[in-house]
């Protein structure tokens, strides 16, 4: 009886989906991503052994690893097919060196960039082996965040009562949102004014704007108040306008690159308001495979790559649909390419996100998806075949009116040609004139100052915040969704109309390591991380060395400095004096929230709730006039009269009326576990519960 041979990938969805592409010859497991790795309890690397870790099973995946040695042992042939990523060879590695008790020979690599039936059977023609190098970067990566995680992890933890957590690369992503914050805070909005007309040529008006005061061009700040647009104003009310200068263009525009990793989670935050996380979770899912009824199928090329490369036959065949199914003058003379931003990256072995067959049609395949899974692959197929489409053609025309020494400018632009546009349709503003000639006469309908304010830099958002730490070069794209993940979780950000703010911990614990560990938390040094981590990839570099420049070079030192410096670290000075004993107040960060407490505990133990100034709403107490405020309760916020307690007037946040019974008004009440949903006030009598407020309320 001829043996089977095994096949070990790493979720249950990819071995269903795998296990119907090679048949009854093969046994298909998971090894549910990592089986072996540091221990979760110990330390787990000895330093002065030449970082030596030791690795061991993972607690709950002895069962795992069990299936996998009894199936090898009734296989001849054993081929490992994890992802093709630093992970996923190290998964290998480690599942390999547990095998070779079993099987010492005819264990082999095998990787695939799609899960379809012709790229998994070409893979396990052609096997491979395990690239070594790859697993020592997995190990370097692995190691570092060890070290960093483990002994600054437990020292914050220890010294503040609460489970606190510092990560190589969770702590600069938590900087760069502590880093905007403070810029918010110190902005001061600068005033500048603009002047703006609406002009006329018979019955047609069209608007412009001041661009140049006797033929200077005007700088953003050249009118600096509301003096400055009237006098501007007034000597433009005097003037006889005419056309100076009409300039027309053709403007072209490219189609974007495919997908890769980031762009990906930017588009999808942007487009739909996904996190990162969900949208690798959706992305995992059409990678792995979804039943279209017939067949089942992955739909899209591995999600985790920072390459925009495609493969000649990819391109032949979007270049087929769009000439068969778009039509052939979408469709350029010469297929389109994309350069990587880091071609020489280690990280630049995998195509770019594309669907596997344009064939498969969002449309085709919907009836087959969930909502988030249609969005997530109709965007991915779009961005894909309009990468190999024709440029977009705007007519642009840009006219000069001048009167009096002042010139204003309009401009406007209509499409000529869509080319991508059909596909992927992008924002703009189609702004059309009037046909103008040099030398024509135009009456000035309105002219008038318009005030603005600078404006500070905006928080991040998921998306923008991928964005931010791609272009700095800090940790992967594959990592992103999980480090933005983590910071929410561990109390260190918020989200507040999708943007990331630092709660007080978060920036206190910024601070802290800012203080105490500025290499940590420093941009520009965590990005070379990165990139020595791809040299030991390229094997150019060995993965000690790197390990032994972190640590030695300033890290240990740094470490033993912090010890020191935080046996005396309760909180920070708020300028006050402990009314008992005359000692500085602290505001310390316990394992209950923040509070204030005097420095000189234990032998003085008085302490106080922290206040923080209500917001006031606007209105006044209907019982007393005093100022209305909305005030922190068990149960969640409400409005309160600034005179308590004097006045005891009350009243529920409201958003509005009830969407379900149009009688009650939607407010905002807690859970048990301290989450805040809204509900209607006529509960019981009205059930309605939702986890957001209605659209259009007002908070």
């Amino acid at each position: 009886m001829a043996k089977k041979k095994l096949l070990i990938v790493e979720s249950p969805a990819k071995a269903k989906t795998i296990q119907k592409y090679l048949g009854k010859d093969f046994i298909v497991k998971a090894s549910m991503g990592h089986v072996i790795d540091l221990p979760e309890k110990e330390f787990g690397v000895e330093i002065e052994k030449g970082f030596k870790p030791k690795f061991v099973t993972i607690k709950g995946k002895d069962k795992v690893l069990k299936e996998i040695k009894e199936a090898a042992k009734k296989s001849d042939e054993i081929y490992l097919a994890t992802d093709p990523d630093r992970e996923g060879e190290a998964i290998s590695w480690h599942i390999a060196n547990a095998l070779k008790r079993i099987k010492k020979d005819n264990i082999y690599r095998v990787r695939f960039h799609e899960i379809t039936k012709k790229a998994i059977q070409e893979a396990v023609k052609n096997p491979d082996k395990i690239d070594e190098n790859k697993v020592y970067a997995q190990h370097a990566r692995r190691i570092l965040d060890r070290i960093v995680g483990y002994t600054i992890s437990p020292l914050l933890s220890r010294k503040f009562k609460r489970a606190l957590s510092a990560g190589r690369v969770q702590s600069v992503a938590l900087r760069l949102i502590c880093d905007r914050e403070e810029e918010i805070r110190k902005f001061i909005p600068k005033e500048y004014w603009t002047v703006e007309g609406v002009f006329r040529k018979e019955n047609k008006e069209f608007p412009g704007k001041l661009w140049a005061v006797d033929g200077k061009k005007l700088d953003k700040f050249d009118i600096p108040n509301e003096k400055a647009a009237n006098e501007l104003v007034e000597k433009a009310k005097k003037a006889q306008f005419r056309i100076t200068k009409v300039e027309r263009k053709e403007r072209r525009r490219k189609p974007l690159p495919p997908f890769i990793t980031s762009t990906l989670q930017q588009e999808a935050s942007k487009r739909f308001g996904f996190p990162a996380k969900l949208t690798m979770q959706i992305a995992q899912q059409l990678y792995e495979g979804i039943d279209l009824g017939s067949e089942r199928v992955g739909l899209i090329t591995y999600m985790r790559t920072d390459s925009t490369r495609v493969s000649d036959e990819a391109v032949k065949e979007a270049r087929k649909f769009i000439k068969e199914e778009i039509g052939k003058e979408y469709l350029p003379a010469r297929a389109r390419s994309y350069e990587t931003k880091k071609p020489s990256s280690a990280q630049d072995a995998h195509e770019a996100i594309r669907p596997t067959s344009v064939y498969r049609t969002p449309e085709s395949v919907k009836q087959y998806l969930t909502p988030e899974q249609f969005k997530l692959y109709d965007l991915i197929w779009r961005r894909f075949v309009a990468s190999q489409m024709k440029d977009a053609v705007f007519n642009t025309v840009s006219v000069d009116i001048e009167g009096n020494g002042l010139t204003f400018r309009s401009t406007g632009s209509t499409l000529k040609e869509e080319g991508f546009l059909k596909v992927y349709p992008i924002e703009f503003e189609e702004k059309l004139l009037p046909e103008l000639e040099e030398g024509e006469t135009v009456e000035a309908k309105e002219i008038k100052g318009v005030q603005h304010f600078t404006e500070p830099p905006p928080r991040y958002t998921e998306g923008t915040l991928v964005k931010a730490l791609e272009e700095e070069g800090v940790g992967r794209p594959s990592t992103y969704a999980t480090i933005i993940s983590n910071i929410i979780q561990r109390g260190y950000v918020e989200k507040e109309k999708q943007k990331l703010k630092p709660t007080e911990l978060g920036e206190f614990i910024n601070s802290l390591l800012k203080r105490l560990f500025p290499k940590v938390v420093d941009v520009k040094f965590t990005a070379s991380v990165e990139e020595e981590l791809d040299k030991i990839e390229e094997g150019v570099k060995n993965w000690r060395e790197l390990l032994t420049e972190f640590y030695f070079g300033e890290f240990k030192d740094l470490l033993e400095k912090a010890k020191e410096e935080l046996k005396g670290v309760k909180g920070e000075e708020i300028g006050r004096e402990c009314p008992e004993c005359g000692a500085p107040l602290l505001k310390v960060h316990g394992r209950y929230g923040t509070f204030i407490a005097c420095s000189n505990y234990p032998q003085c133990k008085y302490k106080e709730s922290l206040k923080e100034e209500p917001q006031k709403t606007g209105e006044k107490c209907p019982e007393c006039g005093g100022d209305l405020v909305i005030k922190s309760g068990r149960y969640g916020r409400f409005i309160a009269c600034s005179n308590y307690p004097e006045c005891n007037y009350t009243a529920p946040v409201t958003y509005g009326k009830c969407p379900k019974c149009g009688e009650g008004e939607v407010v905002e009440r807690r859970s048990k576990k301290g989450k805040r949903f809204y509900g209607c006030s006529r509960y019981p009598e009205c059930d309605f519960v939702s986890s957001k407020p209605p659209k259009g309320s007002k908070k």
